[in-house]
Order: structure tokens, then sequence, then C-alpha cells
């Protein structure tokens, strides 16, 4: 039987990885003796992490209010550890402080870079060529705590910002099950970021490039700002605009074609990329 002396895991998050991490997490409290919870923060539509709950006889707590999680969690009276997957609520400075607790986060970046949220948009609209995911202790800096473990991969000239997301995701599970027992043993590495001049950080608000552009701008950067917005079906962000011979127009769609593929006709723009390639925009006219 494993050692740890935490009594209890409690687990915040939301989507796949917060499944993927709940239920790993079931599969190890045979072998260590702590029981789980679950705090679904932000609520999603199909419940798929209540009926995970359900099946492994998991407590389920649905507490949507900033203040009232706040409380609850402020109210911890064992020793606890409260794994952060996919979550975007703040810890208070008195939670984090209470010497019971312990809180672990997974970034989907390579920290200290990337702080905040909807990182892998970011590092496709700033041109990165490698990112990764982060696991970390939780301090009250958004994003600070001393690193636990990071893993990296490549960021391809076509990925989507949904596709890298994906690809973070898998990433995070196998990091995630690589320190676990480390973290529950105590053992877990502690190395402390070296945070940059100016750091800074990325804002629920921000949108890349604004969201918009002007068809004269460079269509590499085009390029690379609408693939930084595209979350497939999940409307993250806003529809990008753009400016084209003096009016505002919205793009719908967006596809790399060849050359030879273009096909002229309305609402439909072909900006140059390469020798071989155009970028196909099919827009439609902004209050139109």
């Amino acid at each position: 039987m494993g050692r740890t002396t935490f009594q209890k895991i409690l687990i915040i998050g939301y989507g796949r990885i917060a499944a993927q991490v709940l239920e790993y997490v079931c599969g190890k409290s045979g072998e260590y003796g702590y029981v789980t919870e679950f705090v679904e923060h932000e609520i999603q539509p199909f419940g798929i992490l209540k009926k995970i709950c359900e099946e492994r006889q998991v407590p389920f707590l649905s507490v949507p209010e900033r203040r009232r999680l706040a409380e609850e969690l402020s109210k911890i009276r064992e020793e606890t550890l409260i794994i952060s997957a996919s979550n975007n609520f703040l810890f208070p400075p008195d939670v984090v402080a209470k010497e019971n607790v312990t809180i672990v986060n997974f970034h989907n970046a390579l920290l200290p870079r990337f702080p905040g949220r909807n990182a892998p948009s970011w590092v496709i609209y700033e041109g990165e060529r490698e990112t990764g995911i982060t696991w970390h202790y939780v301090t009250a800096g958004v994003d600070e705590g001393s690193i636990i473990l990071q893993k990296r991969c490549a960021i391809e000239p076509d990925m989507k910002a949904y596709e890298l997301a994906e690809k973070l995701m898998t990433l995070a599970l196998e990091g995630f099950c690589e320190c676990f027992g480390e973290i529950l043993e105590k053992s877990a590495p502690a190395r402390p970021q070296q945070m940059p001049p100016h750091r800074r950080m990325y804002r629920s608000g921000e949108i890349p490039g604004g969201g918009h552009f002007d068809t004269q701008d460079s269509p590499a950067d085009i390029y690379r700002l609408l693939r930084a917005v595209d979350y497939g079906k999940n409307n993250i962000f806003p529809e990008v605009t753009a400016t084209h011979e003096g009016r505002e127009i919205r793009i719908l769609r967006y596809k790399k074609v060849s050359r030879e593929t273009a096909a002229r006709g309305e609402g439909l723009l072909y900006l140059p990329l390469d020798e071989d390639n155009v970028l196909k925009l099919k827009y439609g006219v902004c209050g139109g």
C-alpha cells in the first residue's frame, strides 16, 4: 500500500482532463487510502463528470458561486490535496495558506511563459514553435507556484487552437500520471519559476490581434490569427472581423488551399501564403 498523509483528494475542474484525472485518482484510492470528492465550479451542459462521480460513488458538489466555493474550501479540516484540472477559479490567499491544504494546478503552457488564460491561442498567435504543459503548486500569485513537471510538444505550421489544446490535454494526463505518486508522498520536485522581467499575464477578455485584421496585412499573420482563435465548435472568441477595401467584413470560414484549387466566387477572398498555397476566406459584410 502506498504512503500518503492526505486524507482527502478534492478535484476541481471541467472537461476532458478533469474527467481523466478523476478516473485516475479514483483508481488509486484503494492503494493510498484517501477519499475522493469532486467540485464543479463551472456548470457544464452534459454532466459527464457528475455521471463519473455517480458511477464511482464520489461525492459531487456543484458550486458556481465564487464566494461560496471560497467559503467551502476555507472549512476544510482534514489534510487535503486539491487538484485544479482545467479550472478557472482563483484560490483565495487564506485557502492557499492553510497548512492542511496542498494545491496543484495544470497549466496549458510552459511556465513561466504564457501565464493566464487561453495559452494555446497566444502561443500560436505569437509564432511559437514549441509549447507544452506544466503541473505546478499553487501559491497566492496566478500561475507563479513551483514547477512539479513539464512536458513539451511542437506546434505544427497549420495547427489550430483546438488541435493544440487536444494535444496538450493528452500531455497533461501523461504528466499527471507520472507525478501523482510523488505528490501524494510529498517527494515531488518543486522547482521555483524563474520569472522574466515584465512578465505578461494573459487575461480572459483578451483576444489575439483584437480579433481583427486588415486584408492588406501579411497573409501569414492573418492565417496565424485565424488559427489562434479557432476552437472549432466551441465559441471561445467572438467572430473575427476585418477591413477590406474600406469596409468591415466578418470572417465566416477560412482554409489553406492550393493555388490550383482556388475558385472565384461571391464573398470569397484569396490571399497568397507561399508559392503553392493561398488563404481562402469566406466572408460576409458586417451589418449585412
